[in-house]
């Protein structure tokens, strides 16, 4: 199917008609922070990226816009599916990064030769990092009271 990595990927009616590929939509959970993403990428029928039944161009601000296209686009399939994601929690970036991981799992289960790519690219690593939680004595996770030696 790939005849090398630079080639753009063709999808034809025989990698369609293939195994978990029967089903209309594949459907893969994405998490960063407290945010999480549930996936539908579409193999057929739609195109176009849908955030809580809106554009994401609509959704997120435009800074954000090439983080979710970028899984997509490591692979060059921008626009060649449709994906709808209902995302929940956390902030704005968390949400961004969450969908991005939910549809490099999705791509991944779609096809598994698009693994390595996408894992080198870091896309299919869960990130660990969450808020520090604040401890008593603190005003915030470290930061200590103003503090008088004399």
């Amino acid at each position: 199917m790939l005849e090398n990595d630079l080639e753009t990927i063709i999808l034809d009616k025989e990698f369609l008609e293939g195994g978990a590929d029967k089903a209309k939509y594949i459907e893969t959970v994405g998490r960063r922070k407290t945010a999480v993403a549930r996936v539908r990428l579409f193999t057929q029928g739609r195109k176009g990226i849908t955030v809580n039944n809106k554009l994401y161009t609509e959704y997120f601000p435009k800074f954000l816009h090439k983080t979710i296209e970028d899984s997509l686009e490591k692979l060059k399939c921008l626009g060649k599916f449709g994906v709808s994601v209902v995302v929940r929690g956390g902030g704005i970036t968390g949400q961004a990064e969450a969908i991005r991981h939910g549809i490099a799992r999705a791509l991944v289960t779609l096809n598994p030769y698009f693994k390595k790519r996408l894992k080198k690219s870091g896309f299919l690593t869960r990130d660990p990092r969450m808020r520090e939680r604040k401890k008593p004595g603190l005003k915030r996770a470290r930061r200590a009271p103003q503090w008088s030696k004399r």
